[in-house]
């Protein structure tokens, strides 16, 4: 091999050493506790047996519970979760991903009975990510959003606190719910701020793979904005 050829056996190392260090910061990042001091992280089933007190040690302060979907379908762990969480020193809070296809009043009642009225509850967070395209019927954009006030209003009922409004950027762009409804966003966007709500957001998934000492596998590691 000539002296070419070693130097481009050398690059391409270099480029791939580069690589692997670039892919391995990316899993193991988390915005800067000095940026952000409220950090916690998002679980379901999907995580399996979440350490919330390791979680705790390495400085997570909250974390949400994937609950309820639709109008029967519920997250096999929460309930679960929930008694893990209780006693663990982390704040917790519930999420319900929201089915536009799905009348309000059958959403609204899956979610209050499998999520408690408990006053030490965070804020609960609605997922909004799937789109109204494949509902049987169909779906205007107005009545999308109709229901989703109704729904929003019965569940803040049982709770006794607002909503937190998970956003993903396709529901957002197709519904510009973040301008009609006056509640907090939680945005995702991994390594990077998120921007696609046109106004703050006050939670952020800021890496949605995050490789930590508490859990055997990634998670989705969320921040707090004052």
């Amino acid at each position: 091999m000539g002296w070419r050829g070693r130097i481009g056996g050398l690059l391409l190392l270099a480029a791939l050493a580069g690589g692997g260090w670039g892919w391995w910061r990316a899993q193991h990042w988390r915005p800067a506790d000095s940026d952000f001091p409220v950090q916690g992280v998002l679980v379901g089933a999907r995580d399996g047996h979440p350490n919330f007190r390791g979680f705790a040690a390495i400085g997570a302060r909250f974390a949400y519970l994937e609950a309820s979907d639709g109008a029967d379908a519920r997250d096999p762990a929460f309930a679960r979760n929930l008694r893990a969480i209780r006693g663990s020193g982390l704040g917790y809070g519930a999420v319900h991903r929201y089915d536009p296809c799905v009348p309000a009043e059958r959403q609204a009642a899956n979610f209050v009975t499998i999520v408690p009225r408990d006053a030490g509850l965070l804020p609960p967070a609605i997922e909004l990510d799937k789109l109204a395209d494949d509902c049987p019927a169909r779906m205007s954009e107005a009545a999308v959003e109709s229901e989703l006030t109704t729904f929003l209003n019965q569940i803040e009922s049982h709770v006794g606190q607002p909503a937190v409004l998970k956003l993903s950027p396709a529901f957002e762009a197709r519904y510009n719910v973040a301008a009609r409804l006056e509640r907090n966003l939680w945005l995702t966007r991994d390594w990077f701020q998120p921007d696609y709500a046109g106004r703050p957001w006050t939670l952020w998934t800021a890496n949605s793979s995050y490789r930590n000492e508490a859990s055997e596998a990634p998670v989705r590691w969320v921040v707090l904005q004052n």
